[in-house]
């Protein structure tokens, strides 16, 4: 046992041969490291138990029990009674506990908010998108191409991209994209000053943009909301908030750490760039292996009632860890899981979560990285990471790529 696991507290009914020296946030591979595999990293407890407990792995310090195998973790997700949703996540870095909503509701409340919400992230919504999306995706590379032979791109393309779909769901003009971005980063990977400064903005943003659309309404999301009913009644002021928190925090991160891990393993294996340029078909199958190898979130659920859970001793209000890269990476559900095969079928990887909280947004998400990734490969050469540049990968409760220089010259 390591020094920060012996002084972590460890609850007394976890038997003390189920502790791991494991951590998304602090183990080997977790901190931002030039060249990093922090999925790869997170792989590695395939070699040791189904389930165990490690101390400290959240962003606060505290202790869950980690699911190893994508079978188990199925049933965590699947099972809202036993495995609550409800942790208020953002809510908690100001020291309060409501929740995003649809995400941190459980049943039935949840399927109310879930029924509301689905049409706006339909399959069918998202076709209404695509030619807004592709035409995004193609601006910024064209301009990117004329500007030189090299770009940094998770500045360049990958969040300015991914965040301006967003913000175009959400009826808001892109002119402060920067300083939305900054406000997620601060969020998702800021220290215990930074998060709850980027909290509080964050509110104030979504509760002023509520007030304004109740007085004048758009066409646009934050329109909807205010105006939506649920159970025959007006939303509240708190479930326009949680759910426009949910929303506009989930667009601002996710899809652009996605791109920008693609693009580095394509950058580094020219073999499969060489392939997806030849044959573009293959890019819709190759983005689904793409996201089981490198997906970039922890979902964690909270015991209602003690339960022994192939073998493990869970009691009322633990944490338990379902990581989507764990999950992906599980050697039982995908032969030869850490090789990255651009032909793989039958991909039932978790990047989008499983169960009734599977992502509301999985549709939109997927065309956007799918579209970038055909935009970019038509419109860029064969590119690589630029001589004497390293990108920055971490792992965390949302895993990130940055520093990630292209160059095709």
């Amino acid at each position: 046992m390591t020094a920060a696991m012996s002084a972590a507290a460890i609850p007394a009914h976890v038997p003390p041969a189920m502790v791991g020296d494991f951590s998304l946030f602090t183990s080997p591979g977790m901190a931002p490291t030039p060249d990093g595999d922090p999925q790869a990293a997170a792989a590695r407890v395939h070699s040791g138990p189904p389930i165990f407990y490690s101390p400290m792995n959240t962003r606060d310090g505290k202790g869950t029990w980690v699911i190893t195998r994508a079978r188990d973790q199925r049933r965590v997700l699947q099972d809202p009674e036993t495995f609550s949703s409800h942790r208020a996540i953002f809510a908690s870095a100001l020291g309060e506990s409501w929740p995003m909503i649809p995400l941190e509701l459980d049943p039935p409340e949840h399927g109310a908010f879930r029924t509301l919400l689905n049409p706006l992230l339909s399959p069918k919504r998202v076709m209404a998108l695509e030619s807004a999306v592709r035409e995004r995706a193609s601006v910024l590379i064209d301009r990117i191409a004329a500007a030189g032979t090299s770009c940094d791109v998770m500045k360049d393309f990958a969040f300015p991209f991914a965040v301006n779909i967003f913000l175009r769901f959400l009826g808001l003009s892109d002119d402060r994209l920067d300083e939305f971005v900054t406000w997620a980063n601060d969020l998702l990977h800021g220290d215990n000053v930074q998060r709850p400064a980027a909290a509080r903005t964050i509110i104030a943003f979504i509760d002023g943009l509520a007030a304004e659309r109740r007085e004048r309404p758009v066409d646009d999301f934050m329109s909807f909301l205010v105006q939506a009913k649920v159970h025959d009644r007006p939303l509240t002021d708190a479930e326009v908030r949680g759910t426009g928190v949910l929303l506009f925090v989930a667009g601002l991160d996710t899809v652009a750490a996605a791109i920008g891990f693609d693009l580095a393993y394509l950058a580094r294996n020219p073999d499969d760039q060489r392939l997806l340029r030849a044959e573009p078909g293959r890019i819709v199958l190759a983005a689904e292996e793409l996201l089981r190898a490198y997906p970039t979130v922890q979902m964690i659920r909270v015991a209602t009632k003690d339960i022994d859970f192939e073998g493990a001793p869970i009691r009322k209000g633990d944490y338990v860890s379902c990581a989507t890269m764990i999950a992906n990476r599980d050697p039982e559900e995908f032969p030869d899981a850490d090789r990255i095969d651009l032909g793989r079928e039958d991909n039932r990887h978790t990047a989008f979560a499983y169960g009734p909280h599977r992502c509301l947004g999985s549709h939109l998400a997927r065309r956007e990285i799918v579209i970038g990734l055909e935009e970019w490969l038509r419109r860029i050469p064969d590119f690589r990471i630029k001589k004497g540049t390293a990108p920055i990968a971490f792992g965390g409760h949302v895993f990130g790529i940055e520093q990630l220089i292209l160059d095709w010259s």
